[in-house]
């Protein structure tokens, strides 16, 4: 990890903590059920492959009581840091039993993320009017991230652009998009982040695909490319993409990749504290309309949402999306990326993330500086 740069601290689950249970009171439920998901790593900081098998953790006003299999006791108790009861259920015995008999009767709120097969297994054990939803109590608090998250996802974006920028001087004409994932999942690891937790290469008409191609294609002279790709640290993400030509480009491109910038920049201009989130995503269509594109999703334009929050998972709530009527507060993280498709031709994207400050929003990473140069602002890896 970075020199300076520290994880989140046990101190800091405890305060999260506190924040659900104040929430939990309010809302008048006795606990929060947590499955193998984001969010138990967030609350406790164990992180556990999600499986057929329940691990998760019970939190009530009081206590931690951990959830999990007796043949794991020994590896799980290695990964709690917040203090707790760890109690397990053998391979022919029913965890969801177990779960009732924490429960003791009370109303519980469930993790949004847990699977239905375990939602359904929970029904058969605990009356429905002991369960609700828990997603109301723990989005929130999750949107708004801390300054010690934001530091980590700082330094996430950090190492992106710059493997961004190393993948860029890495193309020539013939490489594969494959290729080229390739040495952008090297790139993360040597910079210090995790392994590419996705990566989006496209070359010419494949760009206009906003998740990209399935088949494989070799770079050509005068290509639009098209890169989206992230990585973690210490669980935290980046997403960024980057669109130019591998050439000359043509009119048509140059005209829609302006159009991009200016899209993202009024998107930018319109995430103020207090604006609803639903507005940003309606400033970058209007740019959008006063260049020709669109109205609304309609091709050549826009085919999906401005933005989405970001931190422990990539995609989070809240998005930038008409109807999400979220007001922007301190703290909150979106991607940035009015993508413009043009059907059959090509794609532009331009992915920042920003978060909200006191003074208004704030970039991660600035945007491409031009499309003969999308990297002259870029700073300096450190």
């Amino acid at each position: 990890m970075a020199a300076g740069l520290q994880p989140i601290s046990v101190d800091e689950r405890r305060q999260r903590l506190n924040a659900l249970r104040m929430k939990m009171d309010k809302a008048g439920v006795a606990g929060v059920l947590l499955g193998s998901t984001s969010s138990l790593r967030y609350f406790t900081g164990v992180i556990w492959h999600p499986s057929e098998r329940f691990l998760g953790a019970l939190i009530t006003a009081d206590r931690i009581d951990y959830i999990g299999p007796a043949f794991e006791r020994t590896k799980v108790e290695s990964l709690i840091s917040v203090p707790g009861e760890l109690f397990t259920w053998e391979e022919e015995e029913n965890p969801y039993r177990l779960i009732a008999d924490r429960a003791a009767g009370a109303t519980f709120a469930l993790d949004g993320d847990l699977p239905l097969f375990m939602y359904r297994a929970l029904r058969r054990e605990i009356a429905d009017e002991q369960l609700a939803d828990a997603v109301p109590l723990i989005a929130p608090l999750r949107a708004r991230k801390s300054p010690a998250e934001i530091a980590l996802l700082q330094h996430a974006k950090a190492i992106t652009l710059e493997t961004q920028r190393r993948a860029r001087d890495f193309l020539e004409e013939g490489v594969m998009a494959s290729d080229v994932a390739r040495f952008i999942d090297e790139t993360h690891r040597a910079l210090g982040g995790s392994s590419s937790t996705f990566c989006i290469v496209a070359f010419g008409a494949d760009t206009s695909l906003p998740h990209g191609p399935e088949k494989d294609r070799a770079l050509k002279g005068g290509d639009a490319v098209l890169i989206d790709t992230g990585c973690e640290v210490e669980g935290y993400n980046s997403d960024i993409t980057r669109s130019y030509v591998y050439g000359d480009p043509t009119p048509r491109y140059r005209e829609a990749w302006e159009a991009e910038k200016e899209a993202q920049g009024a998107a930018f201009e319109a995430a103020r504290r207090g604006a609803l989130c639903e507005s940003v995503d309606a400033a970058a269509r209007r740019s959008l309309e006063r260049r020709g594109f669109g109205p609304g999703y309609a091709l050549p334009g826009l085919p999906h949402r401005t933005g989405h929050g970001i931190g422990l998972d990539i995609h989070e709530a809240p998005n930038l999306v008409k109807g999400d009527r979220t007001p922007l507060d301190l703290g909150m993280c979106f991607s940035n990326e009015p993508m413009i498709v043009v059907p059959g031709a090509f794609g532009v994207r331009h992915e920042d993330h920003f978060h909200i400050a006191s003074d208004g929003p704030r970039w991660f990473t600035e945007p491409a500086a031009s499309l003969d140069d999308p990297f002259s602002n870029a700073p300096a890896f450190a």
